[in-house]
């Protein structure tokens, strides 16, 4: 249980840079979206020969994984539009209300009962967001496609919950990658159809922040992500990426200047959102050396 603890706070950690890679590169959101599950699919191609993990030859298991890869597509473009149109603060500020979604969600499609203590903890959550940024009416765009981002986010980590218990994490993320580059590939002539003017060739520098977004924020982060959800409840999974805003938020602070004030509201909320997160991580603990305690 503490291992997959730890496998959840790296991929946290190099979740916070997802939204940093955002700002770096100049393509738009559709675009830059297509390249990164575009490389991670090639990327992963290559890790399952090495790891010599056999493709699945059913075409329904196939599109089932690959279901949740259009939903974590969907997810990554409202994510990258919102930090366009506002900045990277509120992007990843949105980003929390994933575990608000997955409060009510979760209960809903998984047909379980309501928890209220899951509520509160999302409710505490949205308080220290509200104290983390004072949301600018200037930016009420971005915010909206950051708030549809968290919802998409919930809804893949409710749904990939699921596939985790079957499939090894590689394989589900390749078709997942591989799921997402198809289905907005064949979306993308429409688009560039609608928007000539945008870029779809990108220069050296974009390749190399892709590379390092496919390698890094994607493979190696969606790999730790799908194995810390075979111990860890998608609730707290979400709750503890609450934790990839903070550091987003500081790297945006350092590097690009968006914290020219930060005021004594900011560091409550931050102390919100980080309990938030201790008390669901405590409780989890808890709950799970207690059925373990029943069991032997």
């Amino acid at each position: 249980m503490k291992k997959s603890y730890l496998i959840l706070h790296t991929a946290v950690l190099l979740a916070g840079f997802t939204g940093v890679f955002g700002k770096l590169i100049s393509l738009n959101e559709i675009t830059l979206v297509w390249y990164r599950v575009l490389f991670a699919s090639i990327i992963l191609f290559f890790i399952l020969k090495i790891y010599n993990l056999k493709m699945l030859k059913s075409f329904s298991e196939i599109a089932k994984i690959s279901k949740a890869g259009v939903l974590i597509t969907i997810h990554w473009i409202f994510f990258y539009a919102s930090i366009k149109y506002s900045n990277i603060s509120i992007g990843v500020v949105c980003y929390c209300l994933t575990s608000f979604f997955t409060a009510f969600f979760e209960p809903i499609l998984n047909k379980k009962r309501f928890n209220l203590l899951q509520v509160l903890l999302s409710m505490l959550t949205l308080l220290g967001i509200s104290l983390i940024f004072h949301f600018d009416s200037s930016y009420q765009l971005g915010i909206l496609l950051g708030v549809i981002s968290s919802a998409f986010a919930a809804l893949y980590t409710i749904y990939n919950e699921r596939l985790v218990q079957f499939y090894d994490s590689k394989l589900i993320n390749f078709y997942q990658m591989l799921g997402g580059t198809l289905v907005l590939g064949f979306a993308l002539p429409f688009y560039f159809y609608n928007f000539p003017d945008q870029t779809f060739i990108p220069n050296l520098k974009d390749i190399f922040y892709l590379l390092i977004l496919a390698s890094c924020c994607t493979v190696a982060l969606y790999v730790m992500f799908a194995e810390s959800l075979k111990k860890i409840p998608a609730f707290t999974i979400n709750l503890t990426f609450n934790l990839e805003p903070i550091y987003s938020i500081i790297l945006a602070f350092l590097f690009f200047n968006e914290g020219q004030s930060v005021n004594f509201s900011f560091y409550i909320g931050i102390s919100l959102v980080m309990t938030s997160v201790l008390l669901q991580s405590i409780i989890s603990i808890r709950k799970k050396n207690t059925i373990q305690q029943q069991i032997s």
